[in-house]
């Protein structure tokens, strides 16, 4: 006989792990999706306030707001506006809320508020479509001259855009400026300084507006943020200190050359942004992103309605279950009344708790065998037999529900979620076990079954294994692979090392 070779099933087992552990990791960076139960995730929640003179005719008022700001994820998005109507719109990149009113007249205030996730996955920005091309820049002399001259002493100190915005920033803020530099600087802000000088040269540049958050800070304004377009995607510098880069604490409200704030039908507009760090359960901020464009969000059960979401979190435990009846029939050696009996038994303990629902099959399995001795002077088929032990057990669990709803126990309505047809399998196994092997091994079948059952409902209802079977269900295919490899296990189980005990003596 020609044996085969195990190394291909060893490796399809390997990459079936593997696979498992990759998705799950995947999941966690691409989604957030915490490892542990409970952990909380931060969220800050920054308000814009808008306030202006209303000059009784119609009203319509444009703020820009964020979209996909470097280091953050926007979670939700709300308006607050007695009386006005609240759009999106989006034209070119340029996300801006709009209100509108047939009539307003007076102060008015309205408010825009917005949830953002810490993303540190959205760090880079998307590159471009097409080239960007500088902005054409006319600057009248002596402005002309000194910018030429700034630009060649910059250029010979630099090798591309992000090397020349570096020398420029460290030449406009010297502490000791130039005749240039002080001429420049006292016709325009620095940030516009910087965006005129690097357009003149022919790189691509804009000033983006951002807000530094603190928590519970109000009243504030936004900061300019230089930044430059180096022929594949924007680089963000801080025109103050010339470093490269969004910093953690750091909210890029408008990256966009429209103006921040358009207000038609009324004057004395004004913007401020107040902020709040909250701490949220990530589990919760899952399941506001389930049906989000980002990665693995449409493979997440938060997309399905809260009915079958239900239905899948008790479903996914079952994998775990039949992991523990696998440990400890292989492994350990444990008799069992019925192959997988023991998951299905730890499926009620879950619906009915451990300690009503252990009464409770105890009860009905006693009370089954008895009847099942009744049934087995009748000489029926097994057919009938089988049909009439079901129509018992359901009379029986009625019955014991009955009674403990009158005693007052509630536990007792939950008996019914014990699957009547096994529970109907069990006795006529358990019937016939006693008829040929004896009482002996009926105890120690039924004692073993619920051993493994009580151990397959501490595992299931354990709070880690519920939060990874449901929020990672690729981890079942780590569990297929271990369940894999216990198949090919035919080494001696722990109760058989008994045998080996009177072994001891002759060492």
């Amino acid at each position: 006989m020609i044996r085969r070779s195990r190394a291909p099933f060893y490796l399809a087992v390997m990459l079936l792990i593997l696979a498992g552990l990759t998705l799950a990791v995947i999941r966690h960076v691409q989604m957030g999706v915490p490892w542990l139960p409970g952990k909380q995730q931060p969220v800050w929640l920054v308000e814009a306030r808008i306030d202006f003179e209303a000059w009784g005719e119609p009203v319509k008022v444009n703020l820009n707001i964020p979209e996909q700001p470097p280091g953050f994820y926007t979670l939700t998005e709300q308006a607050a506006s007695p009386g006005y109507g609240f759009a999106i719109t989006e034209q070119q990149k340029d996300r801006r809320a709009e209100w509108t009113i047939r009539n307003a007249s007076g102060p008015q205030t309205l408010y825009f508020k917005t949830r953002l996730i810490p993303d540190a996955y959205a760090q880079e920005a998307p590159l471009e479509p097409g080239p960007v091309d500088a902005t054409e820049v006319f600057l009248e002399e002596p402005a002309a001259t000194a910018a030429s001259a700034l630009l060649q002493q910059a250029e010979a100190r630099s090798s591309g855009p992000a090397s020349l915005t570096r020398e420029l920033i460290t030449l406009l803020t010297s502490q000791t400026p130039d005749q240039n530099t002080r001429l420049l600087l006292g016709q325009e802000s620095l940030s516009s300084t910087l965006v005129q000088l690097l357009n003149s040269a022919g790189i691509p540049a804009r000033i983006a507006d951002g807000l530094k958050l603190e928590d519970a800070r109000r009243q504030q304004t936004l900061e300019p943020w230089l930044q430059v377009h180096d022929g594949d995607r924007w680089l963000t510098f801080d025109p103050r200190t010339g470093a490269q880069g969004v910093p953690e604490d750091v909210l890029l409200w408008r990256q966009t050359q429209g103006p921040l704030l358009d207000v038609m039908g009324g004057s004395g507009s004004r913007v401020h942004f107040s902020m709040l760090r909250q701490t949220l359960p990530a589990l919760q901020i899952l399941r506001s992103e389930a049906s989000s464009d980002r990665s693995f969000g449409a493979l997440s059960l938060y997309q399905l309605p809260v009915e079958q979401q239900s239905m899948f979190r008790m479903l996914l435990l079952l994998p775990l279950g039949a992991l523990v009846v696998c440990l400890m029939r292989i492994l350990v050696g444990i008799k069992t009344s019925g192959t997988f009996m023991p998951v299905l038994i730890a499926v009620a303990f879950v619906q009915t708790s451990l300690v009503p629902g252990l009464a409770a099959f105890i009860s009905v399995v006693t009370l089954g065998l008895v009847m099942r001795g009744y049934l087995s002077s009748l000489n029926l088929l097994l057919v009938s037999r089988i049909s009439a032990l079901i129509i018992l057990v359901l009379f029986i669990t009625a019955g014991i529900s009955i009674i403990g709803y009158q005693m007052g126990f509630s536990t007792g309505m939950t008996v019914t979620f014990f699957p009547m047809v096994i529970l109907a399998w069990t006795i006529e196994r358990m019937s016939i076990l006693w008829e040929e092997e004896g009482a002996h091994e009926v105890l120690i079948q039924g004692a073993g079954s619920l051993l493994v059952a009580i151990l397959a409902y501490l595992v299931m209802r354990s709070p880690l294994a519920e939060h990874l079977s449901f929020n990672f269900p690729e981890l079942h295919l780590v569990v297929l692979g271990i369940i894999l490899l216990l198949g090919q296990y035919t080494g001696y189980k722990l109760t058989e090392l008994r045998r080996f005990a009177p072994m001891k003596g002759y060492h």
